[in-house]
């Protein structure tokens, strides 16, 4: 039983390019794993406009999200500051009424006016 090279990885990751390309005009089991790594990197050339692609689109739902998060936000806080109503139901949980601003109010709760 032979055994299998195995500088390819050293080389390839830790070497320079001549000394890999001197190493594989030598050994045959390091050519097999560049024709291996070759192919490889064939498909993720195939491969790369489809990621770009969907990379734009991540994007653009990212800034669609964003562009929505701030319009909600902005009607949000306009209908809470614009509408006493619902910000004192916001801040003391229930709306106020005449009679507990103080003012002298009948049995159905309106003013009184003398």
């Amino acid at each position: 039983m032979e055994n299998k090279c195995t500088k390819y990885e050293a080389l390839f990751t830790f070497g320079n390019e001549d000394s890999l390309k001197e190493h594989l005009a030598v050994c045959e089991d390091c050519q097999k794993e560049q024709e291996i790594m070759d192919k490889v990197s064939q498909l993720l050339h195939e491969v790369r406009p489809y990621y770009r692609e969907k990379r734009r689109s991540v994007v653009k739902l990212k800034a669609a999200c964003a562009v929505f998060a701030i319009l909600l936000s902005s009607v949000t806080l306009g209908v809470v500051n614009f509408n006493e109503d619902v910000s004192e139901t916001i801040r003391y949980g229930n709306v106020l009424s005449a009679e507990d601003y103080g003012f002298p109010v009948d049995s159905y709760g309106f003013l009184m006016v003398e």
